[in-house]
């Protein structure tokens, strides 16, 4: 189990780190690229060498036994058998001509160099810090979401407030009774006009944000507060600490649909695939269930697909692949402290990664194969994955207790995080895309500019 609740935040700070990279030497000389040539054998008389290594040189060692006739003798052997030769290494034909590793490009025209893409360059820190207070430090909640007509909502102790990013204006939007909260969860709908509130009282409200005003309360589904929330179009889907996942068709008076049952703790993470067909959920039971929509029946008990029992720790953060359909991504916590990747095809576990520390949330880059992890204790880092091969490009740091929610803007460009330490941050985590930077969109104005404090 994780720990719920924290109001002590730890103030280590972690120095930041860049990835290594390879350096080259130039070398001005083409020449100094090549080995030294090695003669062929076939290019040498190995017998004659033979003999001039071990008899043919007694006679200099050793003058005594040498004799004017012995001497004619030899000279005369010497010019029948083509042995008067002195370079025993010898050349039969002329060495080939040196080849540069680098030749030179003298068709530059028809055949352009190779350029390596440049490294992208993460910023070190956030673009902005904003005051947070009553943010409700609880791992298994959900209370930050940004919404397709990008607008951000963040709930704070008993309200909801909206900050739209196109006008850079900030707005409440409702805060409810004591006896009815806090609030425990905010998901948008698809449209980024509509958005559901969980509460600690079991009830889930919709709201209108483009009105002002509350549409209707689900009630009856679940016996304890809803801490995480996810849309599949017209349906929304609410974990519970009751351990219960409803499907809400918002469309109609009796809203419960389905209900799945295989949780025996609080749910704390949900997430819709992008077709809408899989459903992944993570609890305090250490357990991430796999649920197909097509074998849902209504009004019962819906079996799931696959049960993943790897975590040793509460599973919260948990996100779809964007660019493989039946990739999903998983961190464990405290107890954990892994990442870990499942085809949700077969169930298999692809790869695990230990982190060193608690896995709050899970983003992945929507225009490069990246993936982002926001941490616990130590660090309470971010940091920026290369995907598949789980190098670490940066390492984000600036908050001082665990970075416990994470949401993304709808151009997957900038990530807001919200922390124990009460402070909202929004970081450039992922660049412009290559579409947005051509078009150059003016930029909008930072977030709740008129504001120090969200309250």
């Amino acid at each position: 189990m994780d720990a719920g609740s924290m109001y002590s935040s730890s103030s280590l700070k972690a120095q930041s780190r860049f990835p290594l990279q390879q350096q080259f030497l130039p070398r001005t000389n083409s020449k100094e690229n090549l080995d030294r040539f090695i003669p062929n054998r076939s290019a040498m008389d190995m017998d004659y060498a033979h003999f001039m290594l071990t008899e043919g040189r007694k006679g200099k060692e050793n003058p005594s036994v040498s004799s004017p006739s012995r001497d004619a003798y030899r000279k005369q052997l010497a010019e029948s058998l083509n042995m008067n030769r002195t370079r025993i290494l010898a050349f039969k034909n002329k060495p080939p001509a040196p080849v540069e590793l680098m030749p030179q490009d003298h068709s530059h025209h028809h055949h352009q160099p190779k350029t390596a893409k440049p490294r992208r360059h993460i910023p070190q820190t956030s673009e902005r810090t904003l005051d947070a207070p009553d943010l409700v430090d609880d791992f298994y909640l959900n209370l930050l979401d940004w919404g397709s007509s990008n607008v951000l909502a963040i709930a704070l102790g008993s309200t909801v407030y909206l900050w739209d990013a196109s006008e850079g204006s900030t707005s409440e939007l409702v805060t409810v009774d004591d006896e009815d909260g806090p609030i425990t969860s905010v998901n948008w709908a698809p449209d980024g006009r509509h958005i559901a509130i969980g509460l600690n009282n079991s009830h889930v409200q919709l709201w209108d944000s483009a009105s002002n005003k509350q549409l209707r309360t689900l009630k009856g589904g679940h016996r304890s507060r809803v801490g995480s929330l996810a849309w599949n179009n017209h349906i929304l889907t609410t974990g519970g600490m009751d351990g219960q996942i409803i499907n809400n068709d918002v469309r109609i008076r009796s809203h419960i649909v389905e209900t799945y049952r295989g949780h025996t703790q609080e749910v704390c993470g949900l997430k819709w695939s992008a077709s809408g067909q899989q459903l992944a959920s993570g609890g305090n039971d250490n357990l991430i269930h796999i649920w197909d929509r097509s074998t849902a029946l209504s009004n019962s008990a819906t079996q799931w697909l696959h049960r993943l029992e790897d975590h040793t720790s509460a599973v919260k953060a948990l996100a779809w692949c964007p660019f493989q359909g039946n990739l999903l991504a998983s961190g464990g916590g405290g107890g954990d402290k892994s990442i870990k990747f499942w085809n949700t095809h077969t169930g298999a576990c692809l790869n695990s990664i230990d982190t060193g520390s608690q896995v709050c949330a899970l983003l992945w880059n929507k225009n490069e194969r990246e993936l982002l992890s926001s941490h616990g204790f130590t660090q309470n880092q971010l940091t920026v994955w290369k995907y598949p091969s789980m190098v670490k490009m940066a390492e984000l740091t600036g908050h001082t207790s665990r970075v416990l929610y994470m949401a993304q803007s709808p151009d997957g460009c900038t990530v807001a995080t919200a922390a124990g330490d009460e402070t909202l941050r929004f970081w450039n985590v992922f660049g412009v895309p290559e579409v947005a930077a051509k078009a150059a969109p003016k930029a909008n104005p930072e977030p709740f500019s008129h504001l120090n404090r969200l309250r």
